[in-house]
């Protein structure tokens, strides 16, 4: 549908100029907003009214542009960025970046309206940028990408810490692990907080000794000794 600007919208145009948009973005968006009234008869004798007072600001504009474009080619950017020794950057120069530099020099400029020879700066060096003013004005700004170095400290790495034994191979490495976690619990199961316990600790294993020989009485050895006379040969008398 065909509407009739009231106010300037980059970049869809300005005040006073006729335009064909959606109806939903008309409905929506610029008639809500007082952007944009309907074109109509009634509108457009309002702009018909409207003509000199809207050419007069269209005057005002392409004077300030004019303005503008001059501060604008009297300037030079220097954009620092960090950089390898074969001068490639560390990112790239983009136009929100130049839109940003210039910001701090006062101008504030949208970054569409600044337009690089590619999509982006990659390396250092001197380039031009050129912004749009206003209707086809331009201005051409010149810019240099200087390279900052980036310092590294270069630290030592410490040494790698081995934890456990080496690996033999899987089978070996499951018997010595639970080798060593028996080994671990016989020593454990031991109470050494008394001496009863390491005593009878260290003679757990010790032969058992038959003591009965030493518990044989005088009585049963002469028994034994005159059994013995019994069943010698018989005594040659003197008779």
């Amino acid at each position: 549908m065909k509407v009739i600007l009231n106010k300037d919208l980059a970049p869809l145009g300005e005040e006073g100029d006729v335009k064909d948009v959606a109806k939903g973005y008309a409905r929506n968006f610029l008639f809500p907003r007082g952007i944009a009234l309907p074109y109509n008869e009634r509108t457009i004798k309002l702009f018909e009214s409207r003509r000199e007072e809207i050419e007069s600001k269209k005057i005002q504009k392409r004077g300030d542009a004019a303005g503008l474009k001059e501060k604008l080619e009297s300037l030079e950017l220097e954009i620092p960025m960090p950089a390898g020794p074969n001068g490639k950057l560390y990112g790239a120069v983009t136009s929100q970046t130049i839109a940003d530099d210039l910001a701090k020099h006062g101008y504030q400029i949208e970054r569409k309206r600044i337009e690089l020879t590619g999509t982006s700066i990659k390396t250092v060096g001197k380039y031009k940028a050129v912004v749009k003013l206003y209707e086809s004005a331009t201005a051409e700004v010149s810019l240099t990408v200087i390279g900052q170095e980036i310092k590294t400290e270069s630290r030592k790495a410490a040494p790698a810490k081995s934890f456990g034994k080496r690996r033999r191979g899987p089978g070996r490495d499951s018997d010595e692990e639970n080798t060593s976690e028996e080994a671990s619990q016989d020593v454990t199961s031991v109470d050494t907080s008394s001496p009863e316990a390491t005593v009878n600790a260290g003679t757990q294993d010790a032969p058992s000794v038959d003591v009965q020989a030493d518990s044989v009485s005088p009585e049963s050895t002469a028994t034994e000794s005159n059994t013995s006379e019994d069943n010698s040969p018989d005594k040659v008398s003197g008779d």
